[in-house]
């Protein structure tokens, strides 16, 4: 067992998961890209080291994240288990199931057989008895929502997981979700999704139906895949993922925002922050929101963005600035 920081808990802050007991580390790890078997397993082990060393508890996993489909999971119960296995119950540790995952009609989406033969599936590449979170990753436009819903119910009842917790689901969707789970008594207490200065969607459903069913909100991709940190102020680099890879991020994309970012940067640098801290506290701001979701493929970048809590507090003039970079074409 590694030995850790003593003053970790003084290092992070901890916010309440809607109207639950449940409380999140501000900042959470992410494991949808770097953690997976083609990437060099000590990296990710310094990685979730460092992580965990800085106060952050929570580490959100899913079935399909790697690549290879499922190896996140592996590594992070090999890690888990040679490192980490006395501080368990200080961890949160959460897990998906909805994306494709094993070939047949079983492998993805939201059936009861899927939901439940996935968690059982993440638990023993986990090397767990239970998942703090379990989460339907995406909405089913074939299963029916009560069954889904069911089987989420169901795998609480066994005890493989204490929350569950919906992804990528429409404020509709989600009200028809809730319905299910209040009959049920089930304690689905979060939604994650994406959230950033550049992605507001969710402000305009989501969000007050969160507040009516009392769920917190995690966000993930608080950074805009690198548009909202130093990466592309200077132009666009040719190692970039925006040229290399095109799928989640895109040149075109880049180019309509750089300007905005250079102005953004400029009232980061007033608050002695870099853009990617301002963005990150940004989001924190609103006590709906129960952690961000932070990636890292070194361990450096984990330091930097826990230095977005030293300075979480904005001015009424600091907002109405970022609002008016942010409104202009």
């Amino acid at each position: 067992m590694i030995q850790t920081d003593h003053d970790r808990y003084e290092k992070m802050s901890y916010r309440r998961v809607g109207h639950s007991g449940l409380r999140l580390s501000a900042l959470s790890l992410g494991m949808w890209h770097n953690f997976g078997g083609v990437d060099p397993l000590e990296n990710a082990r310094a990685i979730i080291h460092r992580a965990f060393d800085l106060g952050i508890t929570h580490f959100d996993l899913a079935n399909n994240y790697g690549p290879p489909a499922g190896s996140a999971e592996e590594n992070f119960g090999k890690i888990l288990k040679q490192d980490l296995a006395g501080y368990r119950d200080e961890l949160i540790i959460s897990t998906k199931a909805g994306y494709h995952m094993w070939e047949g009609p079983y492998g993805e989406w939201g059936s009861r057989k899927h939901i439940i033969y996935s968690l059982d599936q993440s638990l023993k590449r986990l090397g767990l008895d239970y998942v703090d979170i379990f989460y339907s990753h995406r909405p089913d436009p074939d299963t029916p929502f009560e069954e889904t819903a069911l089987a989420l119910d169901a795998v609480v009842k066994a005890g493989k997981a204490l929350y569950v917790g919906l992804s990528n689901y429409s404020p509709e969707q989600t009200a028809t979700m809730m319905h299910f789970f209040n009959e049920l008594k089930t304690p689905c207490i979060i939604h994650q999704d994406p959230y950033n200065l550049y992605n507001r969607k969710i402000e305009n459903g989501l969000l007050p139906v969160l507040r009516e069913e009392k769920m917190g909100l995690i966000a993930f991709s608080p950074l805009a895949q690198g548009q909202l940190t130093d990466r592309y102020l200077n132009g666009i680099p040719q190692d970039s993922r925006a040229v290399k890879s095109g799928r989640f991020l895109d040149v075109e994309q880049v180019g309509k925002t750089i300007e905005k970012s250079r102005k953004l940067n400029a009232v980061a640098l007033e608050r002695h922050q870099t853009l990617a801290e301002m963005s990150l506290a940004w989001l924190l701001k609103d006590p709906l929101v129960a952690s961000v979701i932070i990636g890292a493929s070194k361990v450096s970048q984990v330091e930097d963005n826990v230095k977005a809590l030293e300075n979480s507090d904005f001015s009424n003039s600091e907002l109405e600035k970022i609002e008016n970079i942010l409104k202009k074409e």
